[in-house]
């Protein structure tokens, strides 16, 4: 079975690998697996894992990755939204969001410069799968009826869930939350793609859709 490392920033990412992806590409003899950033070493005890501080810790967990020359690739599920300032390619990435997380992947493929290397950043944060299909995160999360008018009047904003913005006020956890104050992050996110399905998730969200098939022809 090929092995697939994957670095991600938190549980959310890591439990959405492990129990919805890998559910498909255990039949394709892929085994992703999820590992969550170093964030801190502690000399004499467990160092800290998960978020994004710097790019730096970030290069270094990648390079760590690389040295496992077990894995046929090493790749990336990091939300776009909040990014470090100084990830590659930062300064001058351009507005439209897929020129956007192009440009940032691609300097960061470049800065870290091994060909085993396929960087995917989420347009805009995980919580973008949540507005796939309103109707069924309306259903696993027991919205009310006022709740579900607001997250499908959302996601009518916008071509693709892609395209929720980053904005602090207005990016997709935020308008969430907004929605249901009682959102687990680290629960509700994987449990609603879940029962949303893979399939969805690949039509409705063309960047993922593009990372998936680089997956999926490894």
């Amino acid at each position: 079975m090929k092995r697939v490392l994957i670095s991600v920033e938190g549980q959310t990412e890591e439990t959405f690998i492990r129990d919805v992806l890998n559910n498909y590409f255990e039949l394709l003899d892929i085994y992703l697996i999820p590992t969550l950033i170093t964030t801190k070493v502690i000399k004499d005890g467990p160092n800290f894992k998960g978020g994004m501080t710097n790019y730096g810790k970030i290069k270094r967990d990648l390079l760590r990755l690389l040295n496992d020359r077990d894995a046929v690739a090493v790749t990336t599920m990091y939300d776009l939204y909040e990014l470090p300032r100084d990830f590659p390619g930062y300064n001058n990435r351009p507005p439209q969001p897929y020129d956007k997380v192009r440009h940032l992947e691609e300097s960061f493929a470049n800065d870290i410069g091994d060909h085993r290397f396929k960087p995917y950043l989420q347009l805009h944060e995980f919580e973008t799968f949540l507005f796939v299909a309103p109707d069924i995160t309306a259903q696993e999360l027991e919205f009310n009826s006022s709740q579900l008018g607001a997250i499908t009047q959302i996601r009518t904003l916008f071509a693709t869930p892609e395209e929720i913005n980053d904005n602090p006020n207005t990016s997709p956890s935020k308008r969430i939350k907004n929605i249901y104050d009682s959102y687990d992050k680290t629960f509700d996110g994987p449990f609603v793609t879940s029962s949303v399905g893979l399939d969805q998730l690949r039509s409705a969200c063309p960047h993922f859709d593009e990372w998936i098939k680089w997956l999926e022809g490894l």
